[in-house]
C-alpha cells in the first residue's frame, strides 16, 4: 500500500473541536498537545474525564493553540472558543462558568502533557477509501466525526486497514505501529458542527463493520509527519 497524509489534525481539549494543522510532531506518547487538557466532573463521588457521550454540547466548543511551536514536554494552553464565538484563554477564570452554563454541569479543567487520550499513547489514522464507503451506504458524512490525527489517501481498498493490525505505517521519517482497529462508541452518531444524533450511524458500523473505522497506531520514536508525506505499508 502506497498513499499520502491529506490532512492532519489535533485535539487540544479532548472531546472539544479540534485544528487542523501542517504538521505535527510526535513520539511515543502520541502528537504534541494531543488531548493535553480535559474537563472533568464528578460522578458517583469520583472526577470523572467528560466526553461528548456525557456532555453533547462539548462538541460545539473547539480549542486550538494557533500558530505557535506545541512542545511535545510543555503544550501550551490553548484557546477555547464557546458555540457563541466568545473566547477564553485556559486559564481564564470565567472558563469554568461558561462552560457550567452552556454543559449543565459543574466542570473542572485539567491539563496532563502526558496526555489523556481514550487509548494511551496512541494517534488515530483514518483512510480516504473507508469514509466514502461509509458515505455510499449512509449519505454524506463530516469527516470530523471520526476525530483522526492522521487522514491517508492510499492505493487500497475500504476497509484494508482492518487487517493491518501489528504492521508498521511509514508517514514521512516517521515509524506508526499499527495497534488495532478502532473500535466506534456513540461519539460519531454527533454532528460536530450541529451536535445533532443520528445513531444509525453506529448501528449501521456494528452491522456491516464490526463497529471498526480507522485504526490506532503508536508512533516508534520521535519524528515530524506533515501533510504531503508519503505514506507506505511495512508488514
Amino acid at each position: 500500500m502506497t498513499g499520502q497524509a491529506v490532512s492532519l489534525r489535533r485535539w487540544p481539549v479532548k472531546s472539544l473541536g479540534g485544528e487542523d494543522v501542517d504538521a505535527l510532531e510526535v513520539d511515543g506518547r502520541g502528537a504534541a498537545g494531543d488531548r493535553a487538557h480535559a474537563l472533568f466532573d464528578e460522578f458517583k463521588g469520583a472526577p470523572r474525564r467528560l466526553t461528548i457521550r456525557q456532555a453533547p454540547r462539548m462538541v460545539l466548543w473547539s480549542a486550538a493553540y494557533g500558530d505557535g511551536t506545541v512542545s511535545l514536554d510543555d503544550p501550551p494552553s490553548p484557546i477555547v472558543t464557546s458555540p457563541a464565538g466568545e473566547t477564553f484563554s485556559w486559564e481564564n477564570p470565567a472558563l469554568p462558568a461558561a462552560l457550567e452554563a452552556d454543559l449543565g454541569r459543574p466542570v473542572t479543567l485539567r491539563r496532563d502533557p502526558a496526555l489523556m487520550q481514550d487509548l494511551p499513547d496512541s494517534l488515530l489514522v483514518t483512510f480516504g477509501a473507508s469514509h466514502r464507503a461509509v458515505e455510499e451506504e449512509l449519505g454524506p458524512l463530516d469527516p470530523l466525526r471520526w476525530r483522526a490525527n492522521i487522514h491517508v489517501e492510499a492505493d487500497a481498498p475500504p476497509f484494508a486497514e482492518v487487517g493491518w493490525e501489528g504492521a508498521v505505517l511509514a508517514v514521512g521519517d516517521a515509524r506508526l505501529q499499527l495497534l488495532h482497529p478502532c473500535e466506534r462508541c456513540v461519539i460519531p452518531t454527533r454532528d460536530p458542527v450541529t451536535a445533532a444524533k443520528r445513531p444509525e450511524i453506529l448501528r449501521h458500523l456494528n452491522a456491516e463493520h464490526a463497529t471498526l473505522f480507522g485504526i490506532n497506531a503508536r508512533p516508534l520514536g520521535h519524528a515530524r509527519i506533515a501533510v504531503g508525506d508519503a505514506v507506505t505499508l511495512r508488514r
